[in-house]
């Protein structure tokens, strides 16, 4: 145990010397540095060395990277942006499987692969890791709206993914008929109950968090609110089953956790948002005092003053500390991913590995171009230029929920081998390449991102 947190914080912390001397993001560091780590050791498991252990480890890891991300959207970006987000995130994400389902027979023929097992297949790498995307975007200054749509659609179209694959894709694996009235009714009520479930626990959890001032009981209640948001969701079919039901139906833990944080994180940003309002307004009140101003009214000003900014201060370093929490739980990941991979697998399935990948970025870029095309020409939409649908494009970043689907598909599905190298070959790639292509593209334009990004402050 002391070897394995050893390697964890050594990892980390090279990782973090990189990003910071090399801008290199965190993600591609502890990747690089896991593999280094892991062949150093002579390739024994530090941590995991199979799918389904890796699979729960992800699991267990997944929640507190969704609450770090999920604290870094507002209500407010969700209501403005809200139809960019649908396109992004449900629209695009239907389309691709249908463009999928379309190509497959030209992309694996020799497979012969049925429509499900193709939705099973692509569900898994249209699948994005807001944790990369979110790296990458904190080393530049850019537009806010920019932010939102590459970050919002990072994270929430991993629920969309999911749906697809289990609702769909292995629901259709199994021998059952997909019809439209299916596909629609079970996306609304996983959806809208997923949703739901979210809020309740996160109501729950505000009720929590006025109950203490301490920065690390907020935390603790911020995680709180995100595990039991997911657990209940993905365990939905037991509190159906108390109630006399007789149902297998389970939610989107991801959406739940997702729209419980919201929920808590809405909140405590209207509290620090009040808690700046007073400060300034403090502030002002010291200034127009003068030399007879009474010292009693002096000094219940600087002391309110004081109070509030100890609150505001507790509030943003909780979401430090949460931030932290994920950061370390986002290198576990890294470590388990290396020391899971079989590079000999992935040799033997390069061509396909590769025929995916391309495929995959070119459905992107294509569903990318028409979400473009789309928001150019509606008014409650933001324009995309160029350089943004660049930027969106290789913002598809994969990640381990991709791993956590690879093990919930069958253990007698006949193309299992070959599914597993193919998802875990475009995580390695999209993590490497489509980081360098961000790097590259935003680094080359960062000028006239910081133009827009200063545009869009004085608009506000």
């Amino acid at each position: 145990m002391i070897t394995t947190l050893l390697m964890i914080a050594t990892i980390l912390f090279l990782a973090l010397q990189l990003e910071e001397k090399l801008r290199v993001p965190s993600p591609l560091g502890l990747i690089l540095l896991s593999f280094i780590a892991h062949y150093a050791f002579k390739q024994v498991p530090v941590l995991t060395g199979d799918a389904e252990h890796f699979a729960t480890l992800v699991i267990f890891l997944l929640p507190v990277l969704l609450i770090s991300d999920s604290l870094e959207l507002k209500v407010a970006d969700l209501k403005e942006h809200a139809w960019s987000l649908l396109h992004l995130a449900v629209v695009s994400i239907i389309l691709s499987v249908l463009t999928a389902l379309a190509i497959s027979d030209w992309l694996f023929g020799e497979y012969q692969l049925s429509a499900a097992a193709v939705i099973v297949l692509f569900a898994m790498v249209l699948a994005t890791d807001p944790v990369s995307v979110v790296s990458i975007f904190s080393k530049f200054e850019l537009p806010h709206r920019l932010k939102i749509l590459a970050e919002g659609e990072s994270l929430l179209n991993d629920a969309t993914a999911l749906i697809a694959f289990v609702f769909v894709g292995l629901y259709a694996l199994g021998g059952n008929e997909i019809t439209t009235g299916y596909v629609l009714g079970i996306s609304a009520e996983v959806i809208l109950g997923s949703v739901a479930v979210g809020m309740m626990v996160g109501f729950l959890g505000l009720m929590l968090m006025k109950s203490t001032h301490n920065r690390f009981a907020e935390m603790m209640v911020l995680i709180i609110a995100g595990y039991g948001a997911f657990e209940i969701a993905e365990h939905f079919y037991v509190f159906l089953n108390l109630l006399g039901g007789h149902s297998h139906l389970h939610l989107s833990g991801i959406l739940a956790v997702i729209f419980a944080v919201i929920t808590v994180n809405h909140v405590m940003m209207q509290a620090v948002e009040k808690e700046e309002q007073r400060i300034h307004e403090d502030e002002a009140a010291l200034h127009s005092m003068n030399q007879s101003t009474p010292a009693g009214l002096l000094g219940k000003t600087l002391g309110r003053l004081r109070a509030t900014l100890a609150e505001r201060d507790r509030h943003l370093r909780t979401k430090e500390d949460i931030q932290l929490l994920a950061l370390v739980a986002n290198t576990i990941l890294f470590i388990a991913m290396a020391e899971m991979i079989d590079l000999k697998l992935l040799w033997q399935y390069k061509t396909e590995i590769l025929v995916m990948f391309l495929a995959t970025t070119v459905i992107r870029g294509v569903m990318m171009g028409l979400f473009a095309a789309v928001a150019n020409r509606t008014e409650k939409m933001v324009d995309i230029s160029l350089r943004w649908w660049s930027v969106l494009t290789f913002a598809g970043i994969k990640g381990g929920l991709s791993i956590v689907m690879i093990t919930m598909i069958p253990a007698d599905f006949p193309h299992l081998e070959m599914f597993k190298a193919v998802v875990i070959g475009v995580i390695m790639l999209s993590t490497f390449l489509y980081s360098g292509a961000l790097l590259l593209i935003i680094g080359r334009n960062k000028e006239i991102f910081r133009s827009e990004k200063l545009a869009e402050e004085a608009h506000h």
